[in-house]
Parts: C-alpha cells; sequence; structure tokens
C-alpha cells in the first residue's frame, strides 16, 4: 500500500511538473490564443455555430489573463487548453441541438430556487439535501460537463457519460487527492452553477483554480445577464426530456450577480445562509491554494488571502445592496444561518419548504435523513487551515466584516 502511495505522487509530480523538460524560457509549448481554440471546437465536431457571439470578448480577457496573470504550469496550460476547448465544444454542440429540436427553447423554467452566500456557509450540505427530493431538480456533474444530447429519462442513471465524468474526475482526485476534504465532487452529485456559467466566459468558476486578475477585475464590473440568459437556455437543455417540478440551484458566486438572476429568472426564490465570515476566509483561501498550485508552480498563500477576503466582502455587500433596493419582493428572500442548519438540518428544510410555499413528503425527508447519514461532516477527512497560514488577521477581518456580521448576528 505504501508503495503504491508513493507511485501515485511520483505520477502527480511528473505530470505537474514534467513540462518543464520541453517547455524552455520564453517557449509556448501550449499555446492559448482564442483563435486556435475556436478552431479546435470547430475541428472536433464539424460544426461552426456558437450561438450567442457574447462570449467572444469574456473569452478573449480571460486568454490573455492566462497569459500574463496565471503563471501557468506545464500542466496548468494544458489543462486550459483543454477545458476551453471543451467549453467550446459544447457550445457547439448545444447549439445543434437547438437548431434541430428548437422545442427546447419553449422549456418553461418556473420558479426555481438559488442557494447562496458566503462559501463555506452550507450551500453545499443544503443543496445536497434538498437534491434528495424527487421534485426537485439539481444539476449533477456530469450532465454540467458533457450536456449535448440532452440528457433522457430513459436511462438517465445509465447514461454513458456517467462513467465519462467519473474516470475525469479520477484523474482530477490523483492531481489533487485533499480536494475531497474540502468539498466533495462525483459524477452523480449535484454541483454549482458556476460551470454553467462557465460556457458564457462570464463566471467566477476560473479564478478558483487560477490567479486571472485583470480578468477577473473585469469581470466584476459587468453586467452579468448574458452568463444568466445562457444559464436559463442551459436548464431548458436539461429538463427537456428529464423535466420535474422546480430547480434548486446552488453557488456562493451568485452573490455578485442577483440583479441579473432575477432579470433573467423574475419569479425566482433566493436562499442565503450566512456563517461567521471569520470561520470562512481562510477555508476559501486554502482551497483557492489547493487548486491553483495544481496547474501554478508560483502561488503565494498570503496573495490568495488578501484576495479571497476583499473579493467575497464586496460579493456579500453587493449582494445585500441589491437586495435592499426593493426590486424585489423580501419574501423571495430567506435567511438560514450556518449553526441553526447545522444542528438541525431537517428543520431548516422544513422551514424553507414552508416560506416558499412547497409540499415536503414523508418520501423526501426519509431521503434527506439517509443523506445526512452516508455523509456525515469530514467524511473525506477533516480539512485543517488558519487565519495567519494566508496572513490574515483576526481583529482586521472581524472590522471588515463587521456591518454583514451585525446585521445576521454571527
Amino acid at each position: 500500500m505504501e508503495m503504491v502511495g508513493l507511485r501515485e505522487r511520483a505520477l502527480r509530480e511528473i505530470i505537474r511538473h514534467g513540462g518543464r523538460i520541453v517547455e524552455g524560457p520564453g517557449r509556448r509549448f501550449i499555446p492559448l490564443e482564442e483563435a486556435r481554440l475556436l478552431a479546435a471546437a470547430r475541428r472536433r465536431t464539424r460544426l461552426s455555430d456558437f450561438g450567442d457571439p457574447s462570449f467572444h470578448e469574456p473569452l478573449r480577457r480571460l486568454v490573455r489573463s492566462f497569459e500574463i496573470d496565471a503563471r501557468l504550469s506545464f500542466m496548468g496550460r494544458l489543462a486550459a487548453r483543454e477545458d476551453l476547448t471543451r467549453l467550446l465544444t459544447n457550445r457547439l454542440k448545444m447549439e445543434r441541438d437547438r437548431q434541430w429540436h428548437p422545442e427546447i427553447t419553449a422549456e418553461e423554467i418556473r420558479r426555481p430556487l438559488f442557494i447562496t452566500g458566503l462559501p463555506r456557509s452550507g450551500t453545499t450540505l443544503l443543496h445536497g439535501l434538498m437534491a434528495q427530493d424527487p421534485a426537485n431538480r439539481s444539476p449533477l456533474n456530469w450532465e454540467m460537463l458533457y450536456p449535448s444530447p440532452p440528457p433522457e429519462r430513459s436511462r438517465y442513471e445509465t447514461d454513458p457519460r456517467i462513467e465519462l465524468a467519473e474516470r475525469q474526475l479520477r484523474w482530477f482526485h490523483r492531481l489533487v487527492p485533499d480536494f475531497r476534504k474540502i468539498h466533495p465532487v462525483g459524477a452523480r452529485l449535484p454541483e454549482e452553477c458556476l460551470i454553467i456559467t462557465s460556457y458564457s466566459f462570464l463566471s467566477f468558476q476560473f479564478q478558483t483554480t487560477h490567479d486571472v486578475a485583470s480578468y477577473q477585475a473585469w469581470l466584476e464590473s459587468q453586467d452579468l445577464r448574458p452568463a444568466y440568459r445562457f444559464h436559463r437556455q442551459f436548464l431548458q437543455h436539461l429538463q427537456w426530456h428529464c423535466p420535474a417540478e422546480r430547480w434548486v440551484l446552488k453557488a456562493p458566486a451568485h452573490l455578485f450577480g442577483l440583479g441579473a438572476l432575477f432579470a433573467v429568472y423574475p419569479d425566482a426564490g433566493v436562499i442565503l445562509t450566512h456563517r461567521d465570515p471569520l470561520e470562512v476566509v481562510a477555508s476559501v483561501a486554502s482551497l483557492h491554494t489547493v487548486l491553483r498550485s495544481t496547474f501554478s508552480d508560483a502561488v503565494d498563500p498570503i496573495a490568495v488571502g488578501a484576495e479571497v477576503t476583499r473579493r467575497w466582502a464586496a460579493g456579500i455587500t453587493r449582494a445585500l445592496h441589491a437586495r435592499d433596493e426593493g426590486g424585489v419582493p423580501a419574501d423571495r428572500f430567506l435567511d438560514i444561518r450556518y449553526t441553526d442548519l447545522v444542528r438541525d438540518p431537517l428543520g431548516m428544510v422544513r422551514r424553507i419548504y414552508r416560506h416558499f410555499g412547497l409540499p415536503l413528503t414523508p418520501a423526501a425527508e426519509d431521503r434527506m435523513r439517509r443523506f445526512l447519514a452516508e455523509n456525515p461532516k469530514d467524511k473525506h477527512g477533516r480539512h485543517v487551515y488558519s487565519l495567519a497560514q494566508f496572513g490574515l488577521d483576526a481583529d482586521v477581518e472581524r472590522e471588515r466584516y463587521q456591518v454583514y456580521r451585525d446585521r445576521f448576528g454571527l
């Protein structure tokens, strides 16, 4: 067993750093250029229509940020090229599907529920719980990675794309073995909307795994409605042959786009989870550091800590401002504190269903109980981190988030 572990570690190091042998200073062994990426996607699919052309500017800015900011390793360049090409390939296929089956565009998305809040504030737990209700539809990892053709109800549990996604995730876990301690990932597990919005290239997905500072600064000043319009098209695509009564969706990054979210989904409900930011920011910095270190040899945890706390302080302020403007009825929002959620998860779920006028069946509750029993906290090991590890001072962070902490009694 120890020898197998040594081989695994050696393989990871070869994959992550072996490119230094073939990529010398100033040489672009794996070029990242918009035109090449578009051409590669067209070659793979023999298709040419990417749909709404608004994605071109964010793609250009993202690719440039990869080149000037991200300090990618060989593995990082390889992963970035493959990920961007996959996104473009899937855009082509989904546009073809909509042209062949225009009835997809008539699919109605009624009263979706969005779970959001600071990262590490219970959004994943709540999303996983609510996904147990057969009346709810949450996008699973495999269908977000391989959305075309639209999934079929008759083989939703046996679709061969599930194994493709499992294989991809096995490689990911070999490269980042500690990630399970931070965030559960599986082909059949519900996942964040970041994967969906990444197809528009207006997404907070990319800053999670890479330092894309110039792109991210630009993104945070943009109107995000194009991302949410594509998000809606994506849900139409997934539900065409696999409907349910409602969508239950999740991403902390929705904090940055509540105005755009309600512009596209005017009947949506939003569940806001709240946790003391002093218990959050170091964990988020740890997640970013672990992921970025897989794709870059130049990750500074202190810089990551400063970036993370600035971003999420701005995000929660932006979300509360959008909420307080009064453009959306107050009852479209429900606040859930993390401490209450972890103390009584089913009690919080019942509260959510009452607030939004939804029936909660005994069968759904039983499934939720099983989910809790099968997924205890720290199931894959304890995630250890500290503020000091990322250059963060508790007093400074307390003051930074004081208005938010006071408002929600954190």
